[in-house]
């Protein structure tokens, strides 16, 4: 079991978005604000739709903080969903309102609908639709930046930005991954683009693209780049499949809505490539120990961290829900159909990026607590601090 234990709740127009928190430490400093800022962090972005001119993402403390510092007891987090207003009826558990809005029948393409309905033996959509819709992405946004804070407390940064958009830009950050300012530069510079771009040039080009799919109906995905600063060695474990570091990065990564593939470090290019181009070489020197002048495995060797940091890509799918719809068939009558539509984004990637880098948080959260537990943030920093004089000594 997983020292740190997170989950998300709530329906898409539903009356909230809860995620819950159990194992952090006692005493941690958090103040909602601290959560607010990537909950607004994930709702921008150029190409977003209709809904996030509705809600404004806030987030409430249910439990587990008092006096703006955990209590060590589960934190429960809760994020209002302003649209529940309009869907009071459509949503309600009350049995007397069922059918107040007619059935969802009519399965879209590359989303949850069909095998969702499936699996479930229902007879609407929507009671797949409103759970597997990215609007649940608020609770992990929500429980990472908690994370966040906690391994911010020991120096860990981490940071995302856009590189791809519809075959728009490039295919890796171009920028040595062995340094961290240049990888802290590339975020710093990615905040001031509307597409979570670092390049302006590429920033200008992918606009172009997502006004061009609007205007036919469509939309696009791309690929982020995710990476973690100053996080020590040791993290994971070469001694069972399942704690290996980057299979834990590559699940919390491949399990945000539509994101079809994850690589580490230079990923699948280290496929291709000879070995001698590809292995991080090892040097050592006095004062600063074990080191590498090049990051190709992205900051994990054997499922364990290696102190490099840690560099994570990811390829987001476009959004299933097309303006433009495409052939389906209806669930009830079994006839051909034009794919029903929500109200979707053209491209949510920046989005992607942002939650990519709350479960980031979260798995290297959980897995500072399994190396380095404490009931209390003192205990927890105490034991951090020796293992580090361990490492420097070794």
């Amino acid at each position: 079991m997983p020292h740190l234990r997170t989950l998300s709740g709530g329906e898409s127009h539903g009356k909230a978005i809860i995620g819950i928190v159990d194992g952090l430490p006692s005493n941690l400093p958090i103040e909602a604000e601290d959560i607010n800022v990537d909950l607004k962090r994930r709702q921008m972005g150029y190409g977003r739709g209709g809904r996030m001119k509705i809600e404004s993402d806030r987030v409430e403390f249910l439990s587990g903080v008092r006096w703006g510092k955990t209590l060590g007891s589960p934190i429960t987090l809760k994020i209002d969903n302003r649209d529940w207003k309009n869907w009071e009826s459509g949503m309600s558990d009350d049995a007397a309102k069922s059918g107040s809005i007619a059935a969802v029948t009519k399965p879209r393409p590359g989303h949850a609908d069909l095998p969702g309905v499936i699996k479930y033996g229902f007879k609407d959509v929507r009671n797949v639709l409103e759970r597997s819709s990215a609007r649940e992405t608020a609770g992990r946004v929500a429980v990472g930046a908690l994370c966040k804070k906690f391994i911010g407390e020991f120096g860990i940064k981490i940071g995302s930005y856009v590189i791809n958009i519809g075959g728009v830009g490039r295919r890796y950050s171009g920028v040595d991954t062995a340094d961290s300012a240049a990888l802290k530069l590339l975020y710093e510079s990615a905040e001031k683009s509307d597409v979570r771009c670092p390049y302006p040039e590429d920033s200008k080009r992918m606009v172009c693209a997502i006004d061009e799919a609007k205007e036919q109906g469509d939309t696009l995905g791309g690929i982020f780049e995710v990476f973690a600063l100053n996080v020590p060695t040791g993290l994971g474990s070469h001694t069972q499949w399942d704690k290996r570091l980057d299979g834990l990065l590559a699940q919390s990564l491949m399990a945000i809505q539509a994101v079809k593939g994850v690589e580490t470090g230079l990923g699948f290019d280290m496929a291709v490539r000879p070995g001698s181009q590809v292995m991080d070489e090892i040097f050592y020197e006095k004062g600063s120990g074990f080191l590498r002048k090049t990051n190709n495995c992205g900051g994990v060797e054997g499922g364990i961290s290696n102190g490099m940091p840690i560099v994570i890509r990811g390829a987001m799918k476009p959004i299933p829900t097309q303006r433009k719809p495409l052939r389906s068939v209806d669930i009830e009558t079994k006839s051909p159909v034009e794919a029903a539509y929500e109200r979707s984004d053209v491209c949510a990637v920046p989005a992607c990026a942002v939650i990519a880098e709350a479960v980031t948080a979260i798995t290297i959260a959980d897995l500072m607590l399994t190396k380095f537990g404490g009931d209390t943030m003192d205990e927890t920093i105490s034991n951090f601090n020796k293992y580090m004089e361990y490492i420097s000594e070794f």
